[in-house]
């Protein structure tokens, strides 16, 4: 089996992966009598495994009925919001699995952990076939923009919000509210000009991308 096909198996299994750990949690959440699906599906780490997941089982069963061009561009939204999530996770979010819903240590480690390093490498391992411009790419935060105001509007009127970071009362109002979403703005633009960079300057030299796909 050559590379390029171990690659699409490993996409298969880990678009089941976040399946499986999204309904192990849900189960777990109604076995407690906590289950609200409407709070559970407002997690930006849900809403971006489940796209990750499509993602990842249309690349790997060839099914995609998408120009290259454009499925390149959605592959790489995948690939941003779970390096967002990562991040973000790994920066501000650690110890508060309880809040977010993902108590269950392997569950977890799926959706925060190893998805993100999985849709990263996957990126590194089959680039673009063409440079992203990070103009282009700029259409990728459009989503995490529509998140955060879908966020901040329903927790208003829910008074639940799905972050700590996006709670007024735990962050001195909202400036504070402001200042996290400014420091991740900042961030998700960088993370754009280093998804675009693949494939674009830092894309991998053509006999080693062969090597790959061979």
């Amino acid at each position: 089996m050559d590379r390029m096909r171990w690659l699409r198996v490993v996409r298969i299994v880990a678009a089941f992966s976040i399946v499986i750990a999204i309904m192990y949690q849900i189960q777990s959440l109604r076995d407690l009598g906590v289950f609200r699906p409407s709070n559970f599906f407002s997690f930006f780490t849900i809403q971006s495994n489940i796209f990750a997941a499509v993602a990842l089982l249309i690349s790997g069963l060839g099914v995609a009925h998408f120009d290259e061009r454009r499925w390149d561009l959605v592959r790489g939204a995948a690939v941003l919001y779970m390096f967002t999530t990562g991040v973000v996770y790994g920066l501000l979010l650690t110890g508060y699995q309880e809040a977010l819903q993902t108590h269950i240590p392997w569950v977890d480690t799926t959706l925060h952990r190893a998805i993100p390093l999985i849709m990263v490498a996957d990126w590194l391992l089959d680039p673009p076939g063409r440079p992203i411009r990070f103009r282009t790419g700029l259409l990728w935060t459009l989503f995490p923009i529509a998140y955060l105001i879908y966020s901040l509007v329903r927790g208003s009127i829910a008074d639940w919000y799905p972050y700590p970071f996006l709670d007024p009362d735990l962050v001195g109002g909202y400036p504070g509210v402001l200042a996290f979403c400014v420091g991740i703005a900042l961030g998700i633009l960088g993370f754009v000009w280093l998804v675009t960079s693949v494939g674009g300057r830092w894309r991998l030299a053509p006999d080693t991308l062969q090597s790959l796909r061979t």
